[in-house]
């Protein structure tokens, strides 16, 4: 290959890896939602305002859930802007999963939430104010 070929093939691939690093995020990067949610739950036994503290590894989801039925732990998932979690929730003592779908846009969340053979609902979150 003569100067001018290994110089040219060079350049072609330096401005390559420049277009590449200066990409922009893909959609399908996970939003961020660490932090403190306030949610309003509208459960078949009526409204609920529990709080979920979210603890973010890249897509993966872990924290606390803290309604009127005590704290437990809550792990999900956040895939583009899409949301799933779940906790475990202990109504008159009984053990009782509850799973949240949904999406979220910047400090806002809606979606659906199961409660098993209980029922369906919908729930709305907002970021909680910084502290």
């Amino acid at each position: 290959m003569d100067r001018f070929a290994r110089i040219a093939a060079t350049a072609v691939v330096l401005l390559t890896g420049m277009f590449v690093m200066a990409a922009p995020s893909s959609a399908a990067d996970p939003s961020k939602v660490a932090g403190e949610w306030n949610l309003t739950v509208e459960a078949p036994t009526g409204t609920a305002t529990p709080t979920v503290v979210f603890k973010q590894d890249g897509e993966t989801l872990s924290g606390t859930y803290k309604g009127r039925f005590g704290e437990s732990s809550v792990k999900g998932t956040i895939t583009g802007n899409d949301i799933k979690f779940s906790t475990t929730i202990s109504p008159q003592g009984q053990d009782l999963e509850v799973s949240y779908s949904g999406t979220v846009e910047g400090d806002n969340m809606k979606g659906k939430v199961s409660f098993g053979a209980m029922g369906d609902g919908a729930f709305t979150g907002k970021r909680a104010a910084a502290k």
